[in-house]
């Protein structure tokens, strides 16, 4: 019988970043198939050291290409990036926006414009994010030394004598430098340090120092391979693969009987590229695992056991595995290529990875009085309006609540970094926050989490309210003896109210629904 428990008891978990949380219900014993991505995924990268190399890396290969040697005076900062910024290649400002494209932050370098400034750029304080060729998201764990990287370019050339500020750019003699072409050449370096391989190289060298290793691993990977299939698709190579999983799956190198990481999989496909890799892909060819070569043609044969292939693509993987769609349950950290590519061209369930998850966690618990003096606020603005009706001539002045909401949301956002939280400015969120609510089922700071659930698990999803929902109560009627309605009464529920509304739509008899998006 399946056994129906909800993610939001607090019973199960007493740590909330050890919890998964729910956009759609799923029924863990109905998923017959785990996959993985490996970086940022299986694969951890401890911060801020990785990043602070991938930096290094970026401001080397950019002084190759000519940059002037000064911006090798920069280091990698960690409070300051986010993930899910724009990036504007035509004005070089850093945007957080929300999903709409309304803009929450305005960066230009290490400054941050306020009001008129704004509306100098961008008039309606907002954007069109479907001009793909001026704005650009960031928004990987990758993206983040490049997002920083963005700001120290921008803050150098704005402030360097020998440079003239144009509005698209910098002049320097018969020079023009566009924000465009900076963005160009970060890009072109971001790609010469991922192929080069020399990331990988210093990565490797020091795997103590920039890979997290966790004995829980192992544990976690052979409890899934009881429950059901498992798979891994990473964009590395063979030979990075195996190092990284080697030292992941090795714990007492004196052990003589250790267990191959292979073992763990049914099935290990590298250098996936996606995400080509969800739509047509690409040939799909065995790896000679003693060389990391390749070997000519194209593999049609069937699924043979501790093989690693190169290549091909998801519908491969559901033939050789002989499973299809929401058989699936797919672990990535990329929205876009993991997540968002999985489940619109497949169907399959996805997990995203959120390591920022745990810091998010904490101050929302910790910092819970900044959150209830927003919502204080909110209220107190709405009761200035409350005796008020299209009759009224009277204003209220509203510029003091309005300042305090924004030296609140502010304060908010400090805690969490110089560019704030990944998930909302204020009460509003962000472009990642919405994606990360329609494309990925469930979430979580790390996949370890799946320790703590039985694979017998019902994750449920709470029901999601539109406004009419969420502020109005339900109505309650009393008949006197006579039959006639007495009153009703509609009140504005706090910022947390609505989720005693949560009760009446959580109907747990049809738990054959659990697959619905």
């Amino acid at each position: 019988m399946l056994q129906l428990l909800f993610c939001t008891s607090r019973r199960i978990i007493g740590r909330e970043e050890a919890r998964i949380f729910v956009n759609r219900s799923l029924a863990l014993e109905k998923i017959r198939c785990f996959g993985f991505d490996m970086d940022y995924t299986l694969a951890m990268y401890k911060s801020p050291d990785y990043e602070e190399l991938a930096f290094e890396l970026l401001l080397d290969r950019l002084v190759s290409i000519g940059y002037p040697h000064e911006i090798l005076k920069y280091q990698y900062d960690p409070t300051f990036p986010t993930r899910g910024l724009v990036f504007d290649a035509q004005y070089g400002n850093l945007l957080k926006v929300d999903s709409h494209g309304n803009l929450l932050v305005c960066a230009h370098g290490f400054r941050f414009l306020k009001g008129a400034e704004i509306w100098n750029y961008y008039p309606n304080k907002f954007i069109q994010r479907d001009d793909m060729k001026r704005f650009h998201i960031l928004n990987t764990l990758f993206n983040l030394t490049e997002t920083y990287l963005y700001a120290c370019l921008v803050d150098f050339f704005t402030n360097c004598s020998r440079y003239v500020n144009c509005d698209t750019g910098y002049k320097h003699g018969n020079l023009f430098m566009s924000f465009r072409s900076i963005f160009q050449d970060v890009r072109e370096a971001m790609d010469h340090v991922h192929l080069s391989g020399c990331l990988k190289e210093k990565t490797l060298q020091n795997l103590e120092k920039f890979v997290v290793k966790d004995p829980r691993v192992p544990l976690l990977l052979s409890r899934m391979k009881e429950a059901g299939k498992v798979f891994l698709a990473t964009n590395s190579d063979y030979n990075y693969t195996d190092a990284i999983m080697t030292y992941l799956f090795t714990f007492d190198p004196g052990d003589k009987v250790q267990r191959p990481w292979r073992s763990y999989f049914d099935l290990i496909v590298v250098d996936t590229r996606k995400p080509l890799f969800f739509a047509e892909g690409t040939v799909l060819r065995q790896v000679n695992t003693d060389t990391g070569k390749l070997r000519i043609g194209t593999y049609t044969g069937p699924l043979q056991h501790c093989t690693v292939y190169s290549g091909g693509s998801s519908d491969m993987v559901c033939d050789l595995l002989g499973v299809k769609g929401k058989d699936i349950l797919y672990i990535g950290d990329h929205i876009f290529g993991d997540i968002l590519k999985s489940k619109k061209r497949q169907g399959w369930r996805t997990f995203l990875v959120v390591p920022e998850l745990a810091r998010e966690l904490h101050v929302w618990t910790e910092k819970s009085e900044i959150f209830e003096e927003l919502r204080s606020l909110d209220v107190l603005l709405a009761e200035l309006y409350q005796p008020l009706d299209s009759g009224s001539s009277e204003r209220p002045d509203i510029s003091s609540i309005k300042r305090q909401i924004q030296n609140v949301t502010h304060k908010m956002d400090m805690c969490y970094g110089k560019m704030g939280s990944l998930f909302r400015c204020g009460s509003r969120q962000t472009l990642f926050a919405n994606q990360l609510m329609r494309y990925a089922d469930l979430y979580a700071a790390s996949f370890l989490n799946f320790l703590y659930y039985p694979f017998s698990y019902l994750f449920r999803a709470p029901p999601v309210l539109m406004p009419h929902e969420s502020t109005v109560e339900h109505m309650h009627l009393e008949l006197r003896e006579s039959g006639l309605l007495t009153g009703h009464r509609l009140h504005q529920l706090s910022f947390h109210g609505h989720q005693n509304l949560r009760g009446i739509f959580q109907d747990t008899d049809e738990a054959e629904n659990d697959d619905d998006d």
